[in-house]
């Protein structure tokens, strides 16, 4: 595998698995972000960190593993933008969940300066990101691939080619999030209606995960609740842009959504309640306080 210079934006708890994983692949890796301690931490690993100018005249890739698509549009193009210093024939691969129309904005203005686009949200998880091991939607041109290969050797485990352009990997996203945010809403509900009827929380996660109305989130964040273990794996207020998006694109395409808007919904009153920070496995608190229940505590 060849060896690349990498710049990776967003020090979280996806993007720092990604550079990790860049790191342990032997490629040079510049990392970005906001909070400084994320950067000294990822320095602390062995990464580097440079101007943003210099950066992108010496890098082979960025990736963009930010919050959202006005944070993915100022990385790239902003006052401090990377792209307008990127090479020709350089990649950009970006990873933050943005409406597809956005992700062929921003490929079309990449294009001006003959850098590449590579459309391709990433699902995992903090754990999957930190082994390297993610699945990624992509969508781009031939080239944008090729230029993107070692970089995305080093951080997926499974890249999905969706199309030659941009937009389908964020379509296929947005259906992801549709699911994922969902089934969370739906397993917090479905846990502390098992406890509202007298059954243990535990033992409805042993039962559950082996019957037909489990799915990888219940049986991945009904644990979370069971221990009483709120640490923020993915946060509660990653759903209201998230969930936003998928409704968004949903209204663009004269689409209803009800079920997406009623887990919204429930996310929405998990941040009013200051819950916005916590794992979204708290949305399970929502129907807890509204049902006069109490969720088990930490051990």
């Amino acid at each position: 595998m060849s060896k690349q210079t990498i710049s990776v934006f967003g020090l979280g708890s996806m993007g720092f698995g990604v550079a990790c994983s860049a790191l342990a692949a032997g490629h040079h890796v510049f990392g970005f972000d906001v909070n400084i301690a994320s950067q000294d931490r990822f320095l602390d690993k062995g990464g580097d960190r440079a101007e943003i100018a210099e950066a992108g005249a010496v890098s082979d890739v960025v990736i963009s593993v930010v919050l959202n698509g006005a944070q993915t549009t100022d990385i790239l193009f902003g006052e401090a933008g990377i792209v307008p210093h990127m090479r020709p024939g350089s990649v950009v691969i970006s990873c933050a969940t943005v409406a597809p129309d956005l992700a062929r904005e921003l490929a079309a203005k990449c294009d001006v300066f003959q850098v590449l686009y590579l459309d391709a949200p990433i699902s995992g998880g903090s754990v999957k990101a930190a082994e390297g091991a993610l699945t990624m939607m992509a969508s781009g041109s031939a080239d944008a691939f090729a230029a993107a290969k070692p970089a995305l050797d080093a951080i997926t485990q499974t890249v999905y080619q969706l199309g030659d352009a941009a937009g389908p990997g964020s379509a296929m996203k947005a259906v992801n999030q549709l699911l994922a945010g969902v089934h969370i809403a739906a397993m917090g509900e479905a846990l502390t209606f098992g406890i509202s009827q007298g059954v243990d929380a535990a033992r409805i996660v042993e039962v559950i995960s082996k019957c037909a109305g489990t799915s990888w989130m219940f049986e991945n964040r009904a644990p979370h609740v069971v221990d009483g273990d709120y640490t923020p794996h993915s946060a509660i207020n990653i759903w209201l842009k998230d969930l936003g998006i998928v409704l968004d694109v949903a209204k663009g395409s004269h689409f209803s959504a009800p079920l997406a808007t009623a887990a919204l919904q429930q996310f929405v009153a998990a941040a009013g309640q200051g819950l916005g920070g916590e794992d979204d496995a708290a949305v399970a608190k929502v129907y807890a306080k509204n049902a006069g229940l109490a969720l088990p505590k930490a051990k």
